[in-house]
């Protein structure tokens, strides 16, 4: 996300008067001189800041993506940095130390959410998992999610939706290869990993189907645009002014609508088949297990319909783009380091061995291509600067004193690339991974505070085992089937062509052009 474009954009699509302008300049400077006066008086020893400027702070030094600006700003001022944006103050954290220091001594008073108004808008007033309020609810409904959809039983039963929709695309792009046709990688291993997630949370493909496609790519772009109230809590209502919360409103009811659609189909059909107290779950998708936890009610909390659509939007999102965004990034990097890309085919058609399908039991070793992914999580974590937290409480951190109610950002991007922690750390070299002994491999899990794609402490991302699940799937069939060639490469085999590897900024950090790359049918010898 970029704060600065995103005030900018406001500023420069409204039309505001100079009385207007002049007037809400007098009361963000009084505030602002008022507020953080107050602050500074009465903490101390705070970590250090960059210089800023009047009234906007440090907006400016954030940039179009500012996991990398912020990564710049660590390296020349340190990795622990209090920022000021609009009139609200941000802790930016760099460095795997720090980040230890936080899970293992003060994870309960850095584990609240810092809400947007987007995410309040668009997850039901935070009454989910993802951006809810720390507090025994979460608790309950967290463990709710591990237990009852994420559970490794849960994600092996929906290994059938897996082949079915992988299945569809390999036969696509056979198609084109029969053409000789180049493919739009990106795109086709988004709307897979789209139609995976959305028929194991809602029962239904969400390839051509209405509303879900587009809404959930527009909620997504807005829900990392931050409204003038978000930057400036005493102007919130200018975002009225400017049309910011009605758009967002806009978006949340074509959600709102398709959820309660998907909803009460279900429930019709539960009617019909009378299987609403059915204790198995096993071929139900997330929606009928809900709705059956919610017809039995011997929860220890309200399993409220605005709960339920906000968990099915959380998994939704957090099983669909961080899923597709890894494996792009995945086979752009192969695709720029041809040898990689040549192990890993190797391995895993050295395991499969001619069948014509990959099983579970295949992907269990295949060692390498778990590095590849590894790797590439580790240069191109999906969120890049963590879904953002808030003290709870004032905390020690490395000395300094962090106050109350200061949002948390911490910066992925720059731990994983950090020098000090990774050899060549801004080179793709997925054998870093590998090792005999398990313990010297750097894990999923956070260990060692050195990898940290899915979070860390209590709201680290409960669905990592449904997202790996479907991306090792997903990149070992593109691997086993297909040999891929980059359009327009050099005819002398030099691997040291461009490609574009610039990035857009959002929710998720992805390819700023699509991955474009020639499918090459692989010839296996008649096996039985």
């Amino acid at each position: 996300m970029s704060l600065v474009r995103s005030i900018q954009e406001k500023l420069q699509h409204q039309p505001h008067s100079i009385t207007l302008s002049t007037i809400c300049f007098i009361i963000i400077t009084i505030l602002c001189i008022v507020k953080f006066t107050r602050r500074n008086n009465k903490f101390n020893n705070l970590p250090p800041s960059p210089p800023k400027l009047p009234i906007i702070g440090n907006l400016h030094q954030l940039g179009t993506l500012p996991h990398q600006s912020l990564k710049e700003l660590a390296n020349k001022y340190g990795p622990l940095l209090l920022l000021q944006l609009g009139q609200t103050q941000a802790l930016v954290v760099s460095s795997a130390e720090l980040v230890e220091e936080i899970a293992k001594s003060h994870d309960i008073a850095f584990s609240n959410r810092a809400n947007t108004k987007a995410a309040k808008i668009f997850f039901y007033q935070c009454k989910e998992v993802g951006f809810a309020p720390y507090g025994e609810e979460w608790r309950m409904k967290r463990k709710l999610c591990v237990l009852e959809l994420l559970s490794t039983n849960r994600v092996r039963s929906f290994q059938p939706i897996r082949k079915d929709e992988v299945s569809m695309m390999i036969n696509t792009i056979c198609e084109a290869c029969a053409k000789g046709s180049i493919v739009n990688l990106s795109k086709m291993i988004i709307t897979t990993a789209n139609n995976i997630s959305s028929r194991c949370i809602f029962g239904r493909s969400s390839d051509g189907r209405k509303g879900i496609g587009e809404v959930v790519r527009k909620m997504m772009s807005q829900l990392t645009t931050l409204g003038i109230g978000d930057l400036f809590p005493s102007l919130n209502w200018v975002d009225v002014l400017t049309g910011f919360n009605s758009r967002l409103k806009v978006t949340f009811a074509e959600l709102d609508a398709f959820l309660e659609e998907v909803i009460e189909e279900h429930k019709r059909k539960k009617k019909d088949k009378n299987i609403i107290n059915d204790s198995s779950y096993d071929n139900k998708d997330f929606v009928d297990i809900f709705l059956q936890l919610q017809e039995k009610n011997m929860l220890e909390f309200e399993l409220t319909g605005d709960t339920i659509r906000g968990i099915l939007m959380d998994m939704f999102v957090g099983g669909s783009d961080t899923v597709s965004t890894t494996l792009e990034w995945a086979f752009s990097e192969l695709a720029k380091n041809p040898k990689c890309m040549k192990k890993a085919q190797e391995e895993v058609r050295r395991i499969v061995d001619g069948k014509s399908k990959i099983e579970e039991n295949h992907l269990n070793q295949m060692n390498y291509m778990k590095c590849v992914l590894k790797e590439t999580l580790r240069l191109h974590p999906p969120v890049p600067l963590l879904v953002p937290r808030e003290t709870s409480t004032s905390v020690k951190l490395n000395g300094y004193n962090i106050p109350n109610k200061t949002t948390v950002y911490v910066n992925s991007y720059a731990i994983h690339r950090d020098p000090k922690l990774w050899e060549n750390a801004e080179e793709f070299i997925p054998e870093r991974f590998e090792g005999n002994n398990d313990d010297q491999q750097v894990d999923y899990k956070v260990i060692d505070f050195q990898l940290i794609p899915f979070g860390i402490g209590r709201r680290g991302c409960p669905g990592v085992s449904f997202g790996i699940a479907s991306a090792e799937y997903l990149m070992a069939n593109l691997l086993y089937w297909f040999d891929w060639k980059v359009p327009n490469n050099n005819s002398n085999g030099d691997d040291d062509f461009e490609m574009d590897m610039s990035e857009l900024s959002g929710m998720t950090v992805t390819k700023k052009q699509p991955l474009y790359l020639q499918p090459i049918l692989y010839s296996f010898h008649s096996k039985s």
